[in-house]
């Protein structure tokens, strides 16, 4: 089961980070100014994780594979790491899909 972590940067911004059941990040957002449109965020990677058309698959200068994941009004919500592959890539794709409609939301700026 993915989880979302919600984190403050040392800039004041709000971000989160999906994560898969084992813990390694897959998925990682802008900075927000507000934590409401922290959450906003993260709700939409909820509903737009299930249809593969809101991916972008791109290849960086490096060579190295990633892809962007998209909102219904077009704004990127969600980066990738870096991938050495194409498969590992789709890996990565098929891995926010099956993580991040159910996932839960850890919020550590309450900390």
């Amino acid at each position: 089961m993915g989880k979302f972590v919600i984190t403050k940067r040392k800039n004041g911004e709000f971000q989160f980070n999906l994560l898969a059941g084992n813990g390694q990040v897959i998925l990682a957002s802008e900075g927000y100014a507000s934590k409401p449109s922290c959450m906003n965020g993260v709700k939409s990677v909820m509903k737009n994780a299930a249809d593969v058309k809101r991916f972008e698959s791109k290849v960086a200068k490096n060579g190295k594979f990633h892809f962007n994941l998209k909102a219904t009004n077009g704004q990127v919500v969600g980066k990738s790491e870096m991938y050495d592959s194409t498969a590992s890539c789709e890996n990565g794709i098929a891995s926010v899909k099956k993580n991040a409609p159910g996932a839960t939301i850890e919020d550590k700026t309450k900390l």
